[in-house]
């Protein structure tokens, strides 16, 4: 199951890299509210490699996984994959004139065979997710960050 959304965001591709990638530990949770806690159980800076512990409650539901970092690409990608549920997250960003796009895309490997009769509204939930997460993106990197000098 793969969901995948962009976004056109008004800052240069390094600065959305920045706050996606190099300042992950702190923003990670707040454009995407349903982590609950974050975790990097790897030695510091965060690179290819590194681990994280997470706790989402999404749609009612409590999850608790651990990933690692997979790809870092600065300032085009980052990347990360998960096992129990396994998942891949996938950052690009891509330049867009003096801006940046952003293609976030997720992919739940496989579906455990009780959640198999709510795979649509599973798709949904997933799908309405990659929306949201490249909108908060969006805004929060517009109001924090500088724009492009002119």
């Amino acid at each position: 199951m793969r969901a995948q959304a962009n976004i056109g965001i008004r800052r240069p591709p390094t600065e959305v890299y920045r706050f996606i990638a190099e300042d992950f530990e702190r923003n990670y949770p707040r454009w995407s509210p349903e982590v609950r806690e974050l975790q990097i159980i790897s030695p510091r800076p965060i690179r290819v490699g590194t681990q994280a512990r997470q706790v989402r409650v999404d749609q009612g539901r409590r999850t608790e996984s651990t990933f690692r970092i997979t790809q870092m690409e600065p300032p085009k990608r980052l990347t990360f994959e998960g096992g129990s549920p396994a998942f891949v997250v996938n950052y690009r960003i891509e330049p867009d004139g003096d801006h940046a796009r952003l293609v976030f895309t997720f992919e739940l490997k496989r579906l455990e065979m009780m959640m198999r009769p709510f795979e649509k509204l599973i798709r949904l939930a997933v799908e309405d997710g990659a929306q949201r997460t490249v909108r908060n993106l969006k805004r929060l990197i517009e109001t924090e960050t500088e724009p492009a000098a002119a």
